[in-house]
């Protein structure tokens, strides 16, 4: 078999890949990335011999349609996921999130590829003060960012629906854990303690997210791909629900530091106070159930920025270069 898996030299993506490639029976996977500041080459096993790279683009109709015809599934994580920058330029999210997803869908069409596991956000749904969203909920995206989601899932469930084509989508909590790109708040923070600088706790701390470790987040996404059924959504949860304060206090305590280390700045604008997954489907249905416990999950994350210097401190100096300019 061969899967075709998108944005996989990314944080979630390769961490999918390994996982893959380090069973027994692996398959053959192509992967297809952009390579932004976001993905590297390094995040892979490159010398493995069940692994193709090929860098470009989604949007790239001719690449995408000589891929899907070798493919037999797909996996789609590639995706501009950063909310900052969806408010400061909308236009590569709705390329990349829009486009390139009915780009794929097209060309998973044209030569009836499926299943089509498209990876998706619990932003999609806006916020909720209490109680969490089943997978019916409508959707009410806030940001940029989660509209661009919210309107590829929909462009892939109508695919389903209109054509036939084996879609299956995942909505997931926040990821933590190794190799995330030190702009999204866990390794930001990290990052910053180990340098002996403050971090940016947005307006007053109070928002609420839950947390799911990358390596369930991928034990999940599989369960989908292998088990799930044709045209579902499934929600894939952490189960450890912190408010940005509560997160703030265990990062600091993690890295050795005090409160004073903390600059309290202006809120995002529309910044979701609340998201809550309920992921009775997935493990009903599925048998998921997240493995790592939060506490030794961020413990181990630390301890992999603290000893993986050589890994992050040029990223962070690429991405302060770009800010200068």
């Amino acid at each position: 078999m061969n899967l075709l898996v998108t944005g996989a030299a990314g944080f979630i993506g390769s961490a999918y890949v390994r996982t893959l490639l380090a069973a027994p029976d692996a398959p053959r996977v192509t992967v297809l990335d952009k390579l932004t500041y976001a993905g590297s080459p390094d995040n892979l096993p490159l010398g493995h011999p069940s692994l193709d790279l090929v860098h470009g683009d989604i949007c790239d109709a001719a690449l995408v349609d000589k891929l899907m015809a070798d493919a037999d599934e797909v996996v789609h994580f590639a995706a501009e996921s950063h909310v900052d920058r969806s408010i400061v330029g909308a236009g590569d999210f709705v390329r990349t999130n829009v486009v390139g997803t009915q780009t794929l869908l097209d060309a998973a069409l044209r030569h009836g590829v499926g299943p089509f596991v498209h990876i998706s956000t619990d932003e999609v749904y806006g916020s909720v003060a209490s109680g969490s969203w089943t997978e019916d909920h409508p959707l009410r995206p806030s940001s940029p960012y989660s509209a661009s989601k919210a309107s590829a899932d929909l462009l892939a469930l109508a695919c389903h629906r209109t054509h036939g084509l084996d879609v299956r989508v995942t909505r997931c909590s926040n990821n933590y854990g190794p190799r995330q790109f030190p702009e999204k708040v866990v390794p930001l923070f990290v990052t910053r303690l180990l340098d002996g600088e403050k971090v940016p706790l947005y307006g007053d701390g109070r928002h609420v997210r839950d947390w799911l470790h990358v390596d369930d987040h991928c034990l999940g996404v599989d369960l989908v791909r292998t088990r799930g059924r044709a045209g579902e959504v499934y929600h894939l949860g952490g189960g450890t629900e912190l408010s940005n304060t509560e997160l703030t206090g265990l990062l600091l305590r993690a890295c050795g530091a005090g409160w004073d280390r903390v600059e309290h700045v202006a809120d995002r604008k529309g910044h979701d106070l609340r998201y809550s997954l309920d992921w009775t489907k997935a493990r009903t249905e599925l048998g998921y159930r997240p493995r790592r416990d939060f506490a030794t999950g961020l413990a181990e994350t630390v301890a992999w920025y603290r000893e993986h210097r050589a890994w992050w401190e040029p990223r962070m100096r690429r991405a302060r270069t770009r800010e200068r300019r």
